[in-house]
């Protein structure tokens, strides 16, 4: 065996040795140079001959700096976190121009902003520190051992081998720090304050701690007794349009799917007319014909079958029923294409040992068809669920919430997403549209992840036989 071969083998096992140590373990092995690399990033890098890869860490350091130590950079906006700002606005008449002269004040919008993304940029310089310093540490231990650390060409180049993975991560992991988790802490930060137009604390505006949690959850105060209406009908509302969906779909697809049934192609097209339209579109259509002078009502008028028109809009039964039975038009459909591709795969000799052994038609149908369909479509099911208790375009285009009670902000057929939306939009209460969104999208991880963890499909993908 040749010594670069060992030495290949020996850097190979260092590397996956180090790989897995604590920052502190690479500090001891890592000797003077690698403690003072944690003062000048880069510092050990350097020290080892990677004088690229020191070079750029270095000069993230000082970049990281530069930002911090700014007029108007990262210390700043953190040391404004704590107050959200308490200069207002100014306003001086000046006599020589006869005129009102304004200064600007604070922006408690612009500071909590601002000092979450330092927050955040102080985070993310945390991790690169540490993965300096033990790159640095790792680097001194293998020239002291005789071998050779990679170059940084060579780092290049493991990128688009064992290293692939960073590679195609990095990107989307980045983008979805900067366009989703950052937005998402300030938007739930702004549950712990008191944003909104009450109080005209639109400009600035003060922690108050959960201040905002208790008073939804509390009985007692306007927003609380709606809270727990809407929480109710949403919850209601969700399980119907999920459920009636896919018993009514599977129904409707098992009928198209028996043998015999000829021009097949032809009932799935037409049933599936409506996954073509634009789905605001027959939503604004159903709500012309609903209203009472639409065609709906003009129609049984016309034909003497009511007396009166029906309160689809203004009467509170009426609206939920109007946009469950809506709903099952919209949906079925796509219940149905889901069902009929499973149908299409479940193995022809299961019906054919379920016929040997006598089976009826419906011992069949619950003991081959339905437990196969559950086993794959469960984590539709779950997902469905989730999606209906956030959807928005069949309440709001169709209902508006409505009908609305006098002294409400929530509608009858409100849920939670639309009512989120009306405080935020509409009434400028952001801080209690911020605790609605944290408290549903608490409710729905954890239910989602504790139900879909409980199913067949992800305990046992392979097992269905």
């Amino acid at each position: 065996m040749t010594d670069n071969t060992k030495k290949g083998r020996n850097s190979f096992s260092l590397s996956k040795d180090l790989q897995g140590n604590t920052l502190l373990s690479a500090l001891t092995e890592g000797g003077l140079f690698g403690w003072l690399s944690c003062i000048f990033m880069g510092l050990g890098n350097i020290k080892a001959g990677q004088w690229l890869k020191g070079i750029l860490f270095f000069i993230s350091q000082v970049a990281f700096t530069a930002f911090m130590l700014s007029p108007r950079g990262g210390i700043y906006s953190i040391s404004l976190l704590p107050s959200l700002g308490s200069s207002e606005q100014g306003k001086v008449w000046n006599e020589d121009k006869g005129i009102f002269e304004y200064t600007a004040g604070d922006r408690s919008q612009l500071i909590l902003l601002y000092g979450i993304a330092a927050l955040c940029v102080t985070v993310a310089f945390i991790f690169l520190w540490r993965a300096s310093v033990i790159s640095g540490c790792r680097a001194l231990k293998e020239k002291r051992m005789g071998l050779y650390p990679k170059t940084f060409r060579e780092d290049i180049k493991s990128l688009f081998n064992e290293n692939i993975h960073s590679l195609l991560m990095t990107p989307p992991t980045a983008t979805l720090l900067v366009f989703t988790v950052l937005p998402l802490i300030y938007m739930m930060s702004m549950a712990f304050t008191d944003f909104s137009r009450e109080g005209d604390k639109l400009v600035l505006f003060d922690w108050v701690g959960f201040d905002n949690f208790i008073a939804v959850f509390s009985r007692n105060s306007v927003v609380g007794r709606q809270f727990w209406s809407v929480l109710l009908w949403t919850v209601v509302w969700a399980f119907f349009a999920t459920f009636l969906n896919f018993l009514f779909g599977t129904f409707v697809a098992m009928l198209i799917n028996r043998p015999g049934i000829r021009l097949r192609g032809l009932w799935r097209t037409i049933l599936a007319t409506t996954i073509a339209v634009p789905q605001f579109v027959s939503l604004m259509v159903v709500r012309s014909m609903v209203q009472p002078e639409g065609i709906i009502n003009r129609m049984l008028l016309n034909g003497g079958l009511i007396a009166e028109r029906l309160p689809f809009l203004t009467e509170s039964t009426w609206a939920r029923v109007l946009v469950i039975v809506v709903n099952l038009w919209i949906g079925i459909p796509y219940t149905i294409l889901q069902v009929t591709g499973v149908l299409n795969n479940i193995p022809k000799e299961q019906y054919d040992a379920a016929k040997v052994d006598g089976c009826t038609p419906y011992k069949t149908f619950m003991n081959v068809t339905l437990p196969y369909m559950m086993f794959v479509l469960t984590p539709y099911l779950i997902t469905q669920f989730t999606g209906n208790i956030n959807n928005f375009n069949v309440i709001y285009l169709l209902t508006r919430g409505e009908p609305v009670t006098v002294g409400n902000t929530a509608g009858a057929t409100d849920l939670l997403i639309t009512w989120l939306y009306k405080l935020s939009v509409d009434q400028q209460k952001y801080n209690l549209a911020a605790v609605i969104g944290i408290l549903t999208f608490a409710t729905l991880s954890v239910v989602a992840l504790i139900t879909y963890r409980s199913t067949g499909s992800y305990k046992n993908e392979e097992g269905f036989k």
